[in-house]
C-alpha cells in the first residue's frame, strides 16, 4: 500500500510540472523504477504513460478552452507526432538510443543557455508564419520530436515548447498550450504499443492517472492564472533538472 501511496504523490507532481511545461517523466518514472525494483523496465514505463496521459490530455483540453490556436496547426503537429512516435519506437527495436543518450545533456545546455541568454524569448506572442506554413511547420516539429519521443523520450515537452517558441514565435503560454496536444498524441502513441505488448500495470496506472490530473488541474491554473513569464520559469527549471539527470543517466549508469 505504501509504494501505491509513493509513486501516487510522484505522479501528482508529475501532473503539476508536465501541465505547465512538460517533463514530468522526470519525477514519474524514477520513482517507479525506485518503488518497483524489480520490475520489467518496459512494464514501468508503459504504466507511466498509462498514467501520464490522462493529466496531459486534462491540460490540453483546460488550455484548449483558455488559449486560442489555429485547429489546422494542431492537426498537423498531433498527426505529425503520432506518426513520429510509431516510427521512433519501431526504430528503437533497431539500433541503440545510446550515443543519442550521452548526446542529449548538450542539447539540453544549448536550450538553456539560449533561453536564458535571450531573456525576452517566449514572453510575447507574436507567430512568424500563417495558415498552411505554420501548419506544415508544426507538422514537422511533431514528426521530430514525435520520433525522439517514441525512440527515447526524456525532455519530450520541453523540447516541443522550444521549438514552438523558437520556430513559430510563440509565448511560452501558448507554446505549452500546443505541447499538451502534441504529446497527449505521443502519449497515445506509446502507450498504444506497451498495451498491445501487454506492458501496462492497468490497476496501479488507474491511480497514477487520478493523481496525475489532480496535479494537471494545479499547473495548468497556475499556468493560465500567471502567464508567459512564470512558465518560461519553470521551463528553466525543469531543463536545467533534466540535464543533471541525463548527464548523470549518460555518465554514470548504474
Amino acid at each position: 500500500m505504501i509504494d501505491l501511496v509513493i509513486v501516487a504523490l510522484a505522479s501528482g507532481l508529475a501532473g503539476f510540472v508536465d501541465a505547465v511545461v512538460g517533463g514530468g517523466g522526470l519525477v514519474l518514472v524514477p520513482a517507479l523504477f525506485a518503488t518497483y525494483p524489480t520490475a520489467v523496465p518496459a512494464t514501468l514505463f508503459g504504466t507511466n504513460k498509462g498514467g501520464a496521459i490522462w493529466g496531459t490530455a486534462w491540460a490540453a483540453v483546460q488550455f484548449a478552452r483558455r488559449v486560442t490556436l489555429a485547429r489546422a496547426t494542431m492537426a498537423w503537429g498531433m498527426a505529425g507526432a503520432l506518426i513520429g512516435s510509431f516510427g521512433g519506437a519501431y526504430a528503437v527495436t533497431l539500433v541503440s538510443a545510446g550515443p543519442l543518450k550521452r548526446a542529449l545533456p548538450f542539447v539540453l545546455l544549448a536550450i538553456l543557455v539560449y533561453t536564458v541568454a535571450r531573456k525576452h524569448l517566449g514572453r510575447d506572442h507574436t507567430p512568424r508564419l500563417q495558415g498552411h506554413a505554420e501548419s506544415r511547420a508544426a507538422g514537422l516539429i511533431g514528426l521530430a520530436i514525435g520520433f525522439y519521443d517514441g525512440f527515447f523520450g526524456p525532455g519530450t515537452g520541453s523540447f516541443f515548447v522550444f521549438l514552438f517558441v523558437r520556430i513559430l514565435g510563440y509565448d511560452f503560454l501558448h507554446a505549452s498550450a500546443a505541447a499538451k496536444r502534441l504529446n497527449t498524441a505521443t502519449n497515445f502513441a506509446a502507450l498504444v504499443l506497451f498495451a498491445w505488448t501487454g506492458h501496462v500495470w492497468w490497476h496501479i496506472a488507474a491511480v497514477l492517472a487520478v493523481a496525475n490530473v489532480l496535479g494537471s488541474l494545479l499547473g495548468t491554473r497556475l499556468a493560465l492564472a500567471r502567464g508567459a513569464g512564470f512558465v518560461r520559469v519553470v521551463f528553466i527549471v525543469v531543463v536545467s533538472a533534466l540535464i543533471l539527470k541525463t548527464a548523470y543517466d549518460a555518465f554514470f549508469p548504474h
